[in-house]
């Protein structure tokens, strides 16, 4: 297996997927497929949305795919934004958008009651139907406010109390250590036989 495409035109999470795999295969997203159609994510989790992403580029490419499908969930909001993540604030809505609906729909909550977690399920598909299914997550609280300006989506918001600072005032190399997406893609090699 020499090529994966991740099957995401996210630049944020090809960037990072392209990280955390250097060295073990070439990677391409599908930047590198511009004719490719939109998939529809029409699953009720996020493995079911990976499994559909990974399906349709695995066949559309011919080539092996690895699809992220991940997202925000919050106690306090019954798992909210959940799938939704990306769009919560509406379909055309960016990053800042989503940030800000989550602290106003947070604004009334006491800290000790604004954890929430990242998760990411990771799935990979090849040509033949063979696939692979994991899950990662990332633990921590809801900040009052933004902070940082690393990363992207939720990330100046997802406090890690045991580092005492948001996911966007870590460096990529202390994100990548932690993150739910870091956690998946390091069961997924290890699946894959790359570690």
């Amino acid at each position: 297996m020499n090529i994966i495409v991740l099957a995401t035109t996210n630049e944020g999470k090809r960037k990072e997927l392209e990280t955390l795999l250097a060295g073990t295969v070439t990677v391409r997203s599908l930047r590198d497929y511009p004719d490719c159609p939109a998939i529809a994510e029409t699953g009720e989790t996020f493995a079911e949305n990976a499994r559909i992403k990974a399906e349709f580029v695995a066949e559309y490419t011919g080539l092996p795919a690895l699809a992220d499908d991940s997202g925000l969930a919050v106690d306090a909001l019954d798992g909210a934004p959940g799938i939704y993540s990306a769009r919560f604030a509406g379909e055309d809505k960016d990053d800042q958008q989503n940030n800000d609906k989550l602290l106003q729909m947070l604004e009334r909550v006491p800290w000790q009651e604004r954890t929430a977690r990242f998760i990411c399920a990771l799935v990979y598909m090849d040509a033949k139907g063979t696939s692979i299914q994991v899950t990662g997550r990332c633990e921590g609280k809801i900040a009052s406010k933004p902070r940082g300006t690393n990363g992207f989506g939720y990330d100046p918001l997802m406090y890690i109390p045991h580092l005492e600072k948001t996911l966007a005032e870590l460096s990529s190399a202390q994100k990548n250590k932690i993150s739910h997406r870091s956690e998946a893609l390091h069961k997924m090699k290890l699946e894959l036989g790359f570690d």
